[in-house]
């Protein structure tokens, strides 16, 4: 401050003849009375070198502490007596209601707590624990970094604050919670002594690889080195306002001498104390000399050195920031000035809250080429460097510069890394990971955990059917309709589109056996047309033999229409097609089994039944029941015909492509109709089960009508329980059975007599006297 005030006392461009007051404040009680003396005004002079005219001074530099400036600021705030700072960072002193007249050099603790809340986020270090102490700098800093930690996405866990009255007690609590935390960084707002405790006793209890992330109040405080535990901050990373050159500074430190301050107490006490310590201690080596000066030139050494000056540059602008309010207060031309009617201060008569309002509007650059100037709560810009310990021993603390921050750029480039290689806690050289929980992947959602910060998730899968196609997404998202959740859960992929096919092995089997009994039907038609004249195929009623064959053959094709994907065509075929073939069928068999009945009772005397039974008639009755089922068909397919739909009702993962039947009255009309030919041809089957053994028509078609009515008894249940595409396999499974069991029970009996007993396929055998009949 001295060589600032002289710089500018021999500088002939500014306001020369700069005068200060220097007050000692050790102890807040002398603090708020050295303030409450500057604001009435010093009435003795304390060196020659002060003014010899009792003024009330125009601004106050200091102090270095927020809470002691807290203290006093808020009093002489009320005189309107500008205060400025170089180091008191507290953003509590931003409120312009409680300290109308603070300024400060150094940028607010909101912007550091938000500069250390971006560089926790940029390393994804999502788990932090955060510790302070109980002072005005501690809990506004400590605050505002975890509502902008939170902002960002990290999650902090606040150990405790150390109370002051009792450090030890408070040290043990926060060293427990320390051990017992899942968090591997600790963010501290503390002041160098209490990280050095801290760091001490948590190296005593061996709990190291832990990485701190400290404030500007100790990151760079050369009394680090003190510590038994300064080996785990090693690595520790902080924000510090930037590095500045002072040109002229060290010489000026070097020709300070104890005898330019001969009324001086501090001084002379604080050389008397170093001198001994250097020349009694340095043979003692049981412990560390005082204060770390092992020697005179160590204490040289110490106060010449200009290499960081980082808060000392504060005080430089600070010094000059005053200068500069009072230059422009001085050379204002009356008619121009800033207050009612354009009037300037009186020069002579300087009052506090004139320099005030040329303070609050002052913007000059250094010499150095930093800009200096102060928002509207009195603030300077906000501009940091990120440094790394990478060296700590008993002697020196080396620093490196890794990055910077600057408040006036735009969002997301306020912080930027430079590429230096960084030193992690205690030594290590690869970026640790602090994380409550590890990120969910994509495929599944976060869950909180009950009573924990919303840092603290479990990972479950996505339900099925809905995705999360990004890290650590907080719900699931449901496909589209036609849509299913991969197995991994992350992308939504076509549902499998299911039908009966040709080319699976149900359909080939199905498909099999439609073509073989064809070609048994075949074959069978084969043999009664080249055995038509023997009187087996003759008594058998051959014309409706061939039909009964030929619709045979019609019902084993039909299944082939359920097979393959469904179309508007191929779902309105297959069902007409099944109920007209069947009936068809049915009522060929229908039509034998009434020929057989009427044929026997024929042969009973003075009966005349065959002459309203002959084959014309046959054919008619075979016609007319047909025709009843072909009309069902038609006001079936013109009412509410059959068509392809999707059911995705059996299975969530895919689609069941099937035939939907349209109207269900018209469904089971077909059925039922198939059904009641089937029952009535059943019962007069049954009727003439006890015809002759030689001729054993009737018997054959009892046993089909049998197969066929238990086949479609039983298919009616299965076919409303099976799901999907076997919902189509039992349809055609009870259209195959039912059609062999007709072949086999009706036409395999007459083949082998034809083939393998040509001796029972004779006129005589097949004759049958009338007594012989039983009724």
């Amino acid at each position: 401050m001295i060589f600032a005030i002289e710089e500018i006392n021999q500088n002939p461009a500014i306001l020369p003849n700069l005068g200060y007051k220097i007050y000692n404040s050790c102890g807040i009680t002398n603090i708020i009375k050295s303030a409450i003396d500057l604001a009435n005004g010093q009435r003795e002079i304390i060196d020659e070198r002060n003014c010899t005219k009792a003024e009330t001074a125009q601004a106050i530099l200091g102090h270095s502490g927020s809470a002691p400036t807290v203290g006093f600021a808020r009093i002489v705030g009320r005189f309107k007596i500008p205060v400025l700072s170089h180091f008191a960072t507290c953003a509590c002193l931003s409120n312009r209601e409680e300290f109308p007249s603070f300024f400060r050099t150094i940028p607010s603790d909101f912007h550091q707590s938000r500069a250390l809340a971006k560089l926790v986020k940029h390393f994804g270090w999502t788990w932090v624990g955060a510790i302070s102490n109980t002072n005005d700098y501690g809990i506004n800093g400590i605050t505002t970094f975890i509502k902008a930690a939170q902002e960002e996405g990290v999650c902090v866990e606040y150990y405790r604050a150390f109370d002051q009255t009792d450090y030890f007690h408070e040290l043990k609590k926060v060293v427990e919670t320390v051990k017992s935390s899942t968090s591997k960084v600790i963010v501290a707002f503390m002041s160098h002594r209490e990280v050095n405790l801290l760091a001490t006793e948590l190296y005593r209890q061996n709990i190291t690889g832990l990485q701190w992330v400290g404030s500007d109040a100790w990151i760079t405080d050369h009394s680090l080195t003190d510590s038994e535990g300064h080996s785990i901050l090693v690595g520790s990373l902080g924000f510090v306002v930037s590095k500045a050159q002072i040109p002229g500074l060290e010489e000026h430190l070097r020709q300070l001498h104890p005898s330019q301050f001969p009324h001086s107490q501090f001084v002379r006490d604080f050389w008397e104390d170093v001198f001994n310590c250097a020349l009694n201690d340095t043979a003692n080596t049981q412990r560390k000399p005082c204060s770390g000066f092992e020697s005179l030139q160590n204490v040289e050494s110490y106060f010449t050195d200009v290499s960081e000056l980082r808060f000392t540059n504060n005080v430089y602008k600070s010094v000059y920031a005053v200068a500069h309010a009072l230059h422009k207060l001085v050379i204002c031309e009356e008619g121009r000035g800033p207050f009612y009617n354009g009037s300037c201060a009186d020069a002579k008569h300087i009052q506090p809250w004139q320099v005030l309002h040329y303070l609050q509007n002052i913007n000059f650059t250094t010499s150095q080429g930093e800009q200096v100037t102060f928002d509207h709560n009195g603030d300077s810009p906000a501009k940091y460097e990120l440094i790394n310990l990478q060296h700590v021993t008993s002697e020196t603390v080396h620093v490196d510069t890794v990055g910077v921050f600057d408040a006036s750029l735009p969002h997301e480039r306020q912080f930027l890394m430079n590429g230096m290689k960084i030193v992690w806690g205690g030594g290590s050289h690869t970026v640790p990971v602090s994380v409550c929980s590890e990120s969910c992947a994509p495929g599944k959602r976060k869950v909180l955990q009950e009573g924990k910060p919303v840092c603290c998730y479990d990972c479950i899968p996505c339900a099925e059917g809905e995705i999360s196609n990004i890290t650590d997404s907080i719900e699931c998202f449901k496909c589209p309709v036609d849509y299913w959740s991969n197995i991994r859960g992350d992308t939504c992929i076509l549902k499998e589109i299911e039908f009966l096919s040709y080319a699976e092995i149900m359909g080939i089997i199905l498909t099999l056996f439609c073509l073989i009994g064809v070609i048994l039907t075949t074959i069978i038609a084969l043999v009664f047309f080249q055995f038509r004249d023997t009187p087996i195929v003759r008594a058998n009623n051959s014309e409706l033999s061939f039909l009964l064959l030929f619709s045979l053959t019609l019902c084993f094709l039909c299944s082939l229409t359920f097979i393959g994907r469904p179309s508007e065509w191929s779902c309105m075929l297959r069902h007409t097609s099944f109920g007209i073939t069947f009936v068809l069928c049915i009522s060929c068999v229908l039509g034998k089994t009434i020929v057989v009945l009427m044929a026997f009772r024929a042969t009973l005397p003075g009966s005349s039944v065959m002459k309203w039974f002959g084959p014309a008639q046959q054919r008619l009755s075979v016609l007319g029941f047909t025709l009843i089922q072909v009309l069902i068909c038609i006001l079936w397919l013109t009412i509410n015909p059959p068509f392809p739909f999707k059911n995705m009702n059996h299975y969530k993962e895919k689609i069941i492509l099937e035939c939907a039947l349209g109207s269900a009255v018209g469904f089971w009309a077909v059925l039922g109709y198939i059904g009641l030919l089937a029952v009535l041809c059943f019962i007069l089957a049954f009727l003439a089960r006890k015809l002759p053994d030689n001729f054993n028509e009737a018997k054959c078609m009892t046993f089909s009508m049998l197969i066929f009515c238990a086949v479609w008894i039983t298919f009616i249940p299965a076919y409303i329980s099976s799901p999907g595409k076997f919902t189509v396999a039992v349809e055609i499974f009870a259209i195959l059975a039912s059609s062999y069991g007709l072949l086999f029970c009706i036409f395999i009996p007459k083949c082998y007599v034809i083939l393998l007993r040509p001796e029972q396929n004779t006129k005589k055998h097949m004759i049958v006297k009338t007594k012989d009949i039983q009724w």
